[in-house]
């Protein structure tokens, strides 16, 4: 029975099958065929028997965006190769742009959270006894030195997490959640966001301690700099095929 690709052997020079293509790759042809259809290889012409033909052109695809995908995601090739394939270059060089400025926030994000720790670190003090029964809203607001309603919109965004008081139902701090309140109210004042704040505080419930705290930070620009490098290499990748499909936009004619 026809599989629709042309049998072994293959066809005249320059013709590949998809099981040629799926066997360098390390993948099935039905993933080829995927490909094909949503056009992150070029368009398959057919033989007169119907069989698909492949080229040089559909491998050297195949390695660029498998090589993309690696630093950039499948959605992101997907959407970038369609748009080469449909001869949208420039929306393909915009979205490769929105990828690589994305690790970019991604390593300000990292330094944020970083400097607004080690402001939390350096100036840190040392949080007063509290009763057993915990501190209420207004005895928190004095002693952090914000107002009431402050500590009310920080609840809120989930930054701080009070009990409540049996019977009264009104908010009660302990020593745990005054020392966060402190925390956001230095981080307030010296202007950094919210979701910075939360950051910070996600990463001491965690972690616990300022050491661990600063070695997760510095794995996750570790990180950043692995995934930096694939997505340069993707990059490189389709830099490449462009070469071979449209070489007038590698070559910008100058001024």
């Amino acid at each position: 029975m026809p599989s629709g690709e042309p049998p072994e052997g293959g066809g005249p020079e320059g013709r590949l099958r998809a099981t040629d293509l799926a066997r360098t790759a390390g993948i099935s042809v039905q993933q080829v065929r995927n490909y094909v259809d949503q056009e992150v290889l070029p368009p398959v012409q057919r033989a007169a028997n119907g069989y698909r033909v492949f080229t040089g052109e559909h491998a050297e695809a195949l390695v660029a965006a498998r090589l993309l995908a690696e630093g950039h995601g499948w959605s992101r090739t997907r959407e970038i190769m369609r748009a080469v394939h449909r001869g949208e270059v420039e929306s393909a060089l915009a979205s490769l742009d929105q990828s690589h400025a994305e690790l970019d926030r991604e390593r300000a994000e990292i330094d944020k959270v970083l400097g607004a720790f080690e402001t939390v670190v350096s100036t840190s003090a040392e949080v007063g006894p509290v009763p057993r029964r915990g501190l209420r809203i207004g005895e928190v607001a004095r002693a952090v030195g914000v107002r009431t309603s402050s500590l009310r919109v920080w609840e809120e965004r989930g930054l701080l997490r009070p009990g409540r008081e049996k019977g009264t139902a009104y908010r009660v701090y302990d020593e745990s959640e005054l020392h966060k309140a402190r925390i956001v109210a230095l981080l307030r004042r010296g202007l950094y966001p919210f979701p910075i704040i939360q950051a910070v505080l996600d990463e001491l419930r965690t972690t616990g301690s300022p050491e661990r705290v600063r070695a997760e930070l510095a794995k996750r620009e570790q990180e950043l700099h692995r995934r930096s490098m694939r997505r340069l290499r993707g990059s490189a990748a389709l830099y490449a095929y462009l070469e071979r499909v449209a070489p007038g936009v590698t070559r910008p004619s100058p001024r």
